[in-house]
């Protein structure tokens, strides 16, 4: 029922977009909509859905008195394959697409799977709009045996092929982290929660490498790749905060991120091998040395 009901808000976003500035007015979208779903569609659901797509997505389906057409402003800045919204709305529609197409694309598509996807992420995001409490039942990699939480779903995040669920834990009583792939139950409360005011994942995440709250201050890293590698780091960038610093060596390029260097970065840097050189600060060269010759010496033998 999530899932359906969030493919159907994708589908009135993406029919806005292709409508352009000029929008649609409400016998069109009505007429769209009962071709493509096949089933009535009253202005009262039109704006419960109106309501929900500002509320998932953060984008506002506005009406134009003087036309009483209904229409997204700024389509271009929406459609945009780099904006965040547009990337959550494209991630759901390509989902859709493989699963209506699997037997017409098959052998013609490939995508690395994301288990915790669609196993927990639509649950999670219908809770975060409705506000309310989850309980899961929660297995680290670690651990057993699974413990037993009470959440407040603040945010979901993914990095590197995972989902993860940013919320503030009662039995803990502060900000935590799930992967949704440890995730062994998960119940959606009727009991409802207050949202921490302000909260913008982004900003508890800017100084962090992946899914981790940060335990330390930030540091100032610098590190110089090959050309080949720099091509890569300016399409995908190590981190938000990373920027080129202009020097007059030919042979490389040098980049500088702003980050608390956690062990996820450090393996990060190890990634390149030879193509990447950490310059400061000591202690994050040091460690990715040591890592680098451990390697080694696993292989040496």
């Amino acid at each position: 029922m999530v899932t359906e009901l969030l493919q159907k808000y994708i589908w009135l976003v993406q029919t806005f977009i292709r409508a352009g500035e000029n929008g649609l007015s409400l016998s069109e979208i009505t007429d769209k909509w009962e071709t493509r779903f096949d089933s009535d569609y009253s202005r009262r659901t039109f704006n419960n859905h109106r309501s929900a797509v500002a509320e998932v997505f953060g984008i506002e389906i506005e009406c134009n008195r003087a036309t009483n057409r209904y229409f997204i402003r700024y389509t271009d800045d929406v459609s945009d394959e780099n904006a965040e919204n547009a990337w959550l709305i494209n991630t759901f529609t390509v989902n859709n697409i493989l699963r209506l197409g699997k037997e017409r694309l098959s052998g013609r598509v490939s995508v690395e799977d994301i288990p915790s996807g669609h196993r927990h992420l639509t649950t999670i995001m219908e809770a975060m709009t409705e506000g309310h409490k989850i309980r899961i039942d929660y297995q680290k990699y670690t651990s057993t045996e699974a413990d037993t939480f009470t959440l407040h779903p603040y945010a979901v995040k993914e990095f590197a092929k995972r989902w993860y669920l940013v919320a503030h834990c009662e039995e803990r009583k502060a900000l935590r982290v799930y992967g949704l792939d440890r995730i062994k139950r998960i119940d959606v409360t009727e009991e409802a929660f207050k949202m921490q005011k302000g909260f913008d994942v982004d900003e508890v995440f800017a100084t962090s490498f992946g899914p981790y709250l940060s335990e330390g201050k930030a540091e100032l890293i610098t590190f110089r790749t090959t050309k080949t590698e720099a091509r890569f780091l300016r399409d995908l960038p190590l981190h938000s905060s990373q920027e080129e610093i202009p020097t007059e060596d030919k042979e490389h390029v040098t980049f500088r991120i702003f980050v608390w260097p956690n062990k996820s970065l450090i393996m990060e840097l190890c990634k390149f091998g030879g193509g990447l050189e950490v310059i400061s600060p000591a202690e994050v060269r040091n460690a990715v040395a040591e890592q680098l010759s451990a390697a080694l010496r696993l292989y040496g033998k």
